[in-house]
């Protein structure tokens, strides 16, 4: 079964149990195998909004990267996130960073995701769980891209094993 990387991000009401109750939801869909730590990180895009819980996980699955799009998409709805503006509040946030060295370009998808290299909140917690990420584009090393950041990630909380 392939491996996959996925961010998971809140910052509405209660953002460890939003994020609790989505990562248990898509334990229906694979497994998880490592979970990194889950870092408080400033908003991007929209900057005048909460603060956010960010993560990312490593996932097993049998979906394609398609199905595993819409079931992230169904798995937010099923944990309580609604509609607002691109990049603003939102009670959940999952997406797809990496799929195995796949690299698809659709108008609704996106892998490696189109900000993968450009977000602490993404590049930290996946070197975490996986320090020798290769990008599946440039073949460079997560790590070097890393180089270039600020961390201004701030530790909040380590989930148990699901």
């Amino acid at each position: 079964m392939p491996i996959c990387y996925i961010a998971f991000g809140s910052n509405v009401e209660d953002r460890i149990g939003y994020i609790v109750k989505a990562l248990n939801l898509l334990k229906e869909y694979g497994a998880i195998l490592k979970i990194s730590t889950v870092y408080i990180s400033q908003p991007w895009g929209v900057v005048n909004q909460p603060e956010f819980l960010n993560g990312v996980l490593k996932f097993y699955t049998e979906l394609g990267p398609i199905e595993l799009l819409k079931t992230l998409k169904e798995v937010e709805q099923k944990t309580g996130r609604k509609p607002r503006k691109r990049w603003g509040p939102r009670e959940i946030d999952l997406d797809i960073l990496l799929y195995e060295n796949y690299v698809i370009r659709l108008s609704f998808l996106n892998i490696p995701h189109l900000y993968l290299t450009e977000r602490d909140f993404f590049i930290f917690p996946l070197l975490e769980i996986d320090k020798d990420l290769i990008h599946p584009i440039s073949k460079k090393r997560l790590s070097q891209y890393a180089e270039k950041l600020k961390n201004n990630l701030i530790p909040f909380a380590c989930l148990l094993p699901f």
